[in-house]
């Protein structure tokens, strides 16, 4: 017992134990070479003690004789040390999100806490490592001022996970369209105000405009808003809505549980609110003999079965909407009848047209970085070269919301890129019903989310 204690306490062991951690931690899992400038500190730190000797000692001095100074010192280097492994942890291990909204609803409820694991797809290095601890892009008490230094940006780098993205998965993710935020009115989407703005005052005149009536910035890519939907198409899907039905690759959907619609209801006399609560039926209006409720199928089944209604039809958007992805003439899509869409994979390269530039045309200028002009004899011109071709540097996924008539999703701003992608919400650790004020829910504690 003393051998094996003497051989844990000898300083060439904690070295090479601190060492090997260090360098499957930090170095391999990372791949930067550059963090093996840490393995001489670790030397210093248990073995030639130099720094120690010659600068820290005096610290050490002054705790024995100052109670004031000691007290101050453990109170300072616990917070730091809490601060340090708490960020650590939220970079690499996993976060907590709160659904705000209910485009996941009947899955996930407003006020629920989920547990986003950022092991499960690799997590990532961060675009911008100097920012202010436990928030995301705004100080806290502020509106406006941003909370990181733009001083430092690193390129997106993913370290490796226990996975990757799949079909269906529950994803939070950073908001594509993000990338360009309204100071003054951040609830909104940059580019749908812009529209609005070039459809009322022309393309130059209204970009002007919208520049004079707001603060107009930009935002790196993992301090844009956090959004959470379900993946529903991967790199080589190829995805296509038809009368509300979602079909991949030539199939349709798996039924999924809390996938909710917007549906008509016609009933001979009113219906009760004892009755629509019992049937978990929080998104309603109408009243009297017609109604518009948001249900899944099982509850449009029960709906239909009352004996007081006499038709139930599910809402199928058939106008075309100027803000359904890509926004361009000829593409007559919408959020009930889309597509068909192929969706990009890393490496696969597609045959550019006038026609279907639309659809990649975000892709190849701002999330992959090249200039992009169409000549007026139709000609592209990718990085000042003629090509019919692009070659796709990343993976790109689309996400969808399970209430499918209440979800700003991948159906208004297009594809997510995989350096977007933030982890995988796994459980709901939390969860309290604020609209009702009924308090906590018990039984989705610890939830499983799928």
């Amino acid at each position: 017992m003393n051998g094996i204690k003497s051989f844990f306490t000898n300083k060439w062991t904690k070295f090479t134990l601190a060492s090997v951690a260090y360098l499957l931690l930090f170095v391999v899992w990372t791949g930067n070479l550059w963090l093996l400038i840490g393995l001489p500190l670790i030397y210093d730190a248990y073995i030639s003690k130099l720094f120690y000797r010659y600068v820290w000692h005096y610290n050490d001095d002054l705790r024995k004789r100052s109670k004031i100074y000691n007290s101050v010192y453990e109170w300072v280097s616990a917070i730091i040390f809490a601060t340090v492994a708490a960020t650590l942890i939220h970079l690499f291990v996993f976060q907590l999100y709160v659904i705000p909204t209910s485009s996941m609803e009947k899955s996930l409820l407003i006020g629920d806490y989920l547990y986003v694991s950022k092991v499960a797809y690799g997590p990532q290095v961060p675009n911008t490592p100097l920012s202010f601890p436990f928030v995301h892009h705004t100080m806290p008490f502020s509106q406006t001022k941003k909370s990181f230094s733009e001083c430092i940006k690193w390129p997106y780098h993913r370290l490796k996970g226990l996975g990757q993205v799949e079909r269906n998965d529950v994803v939070v993710f950073n908001f594509p369209a993000g990338d360009t935020v309204l100071l003054e009115n951040q609830a909104v989407t940059y580019y749908d105000v812009l529209r609005e703005y070039q459809r009322e005052f022309g393309e130059v005149e209204g970009r002007r405009r919208l520049n004079e009536d707001y603060t107009v910035i930009s935002r790196p890519v993992d301090k844009r808003e956090n959004y959470v939907k379900r993946c529903v198409g991967i790199p080589n899907d190829t995805i296509r809505i038809i009368d509300t039905e979602l079909y991949v690759n030539g199939e349709k959907q798996i039924d999924l549980p809390g996938k909710q619609y917007i549906y008509f209801v016609q009933s001979s006399s009113p219906i009760t609110q004892y009755a629509i609560d019992n049937l978990g039926i929080t998104e309603w209006s109408g009243s009297g003999s017609y109604y518009y409720m948001t249900m899944t199928e099982e509850a449009a089944a029960k709906v239909k079965a009352m004996p007081n209604v006499t038709s139930v039809t599910r809402y199928n958007a058939q106008s075309p909407l100027p803000d359904i992805f890509p926004s361009a003439e000829g593409y007559e899509w919408t959020q009930d009848n889309f597509g068909p869409l192929w969706i990009p994979a890393k490496g696969s390269t597609v045959t550019l047209t006038t026609e279907n530039l639309p659809l990649y045309r975000r892709i190849i200028e701002v999330y992959e970085g090249n200039t992009l002009e169409v000549a007026p004899d139709g000609t592209i011109y990718i990085n000042d070269e003629p090509t019919d071709k692009y070659t796709f540097k990343m993976n790109y996924y689309w996400m969808m919301g399970d209430n499918r008539h209440n979800s700003a999703d991948s159906r208004f701003w297009g594809f997510v890129p995989e350096d977007h992608i933030v982890g995988k919400a796994s459980f709901v650790w939390f969860s309290r019903d604020k609209e009702t004020g009924k308090g906590i829910r018990w039984d989705r504690l610890f939830k499983k989310i799928r």
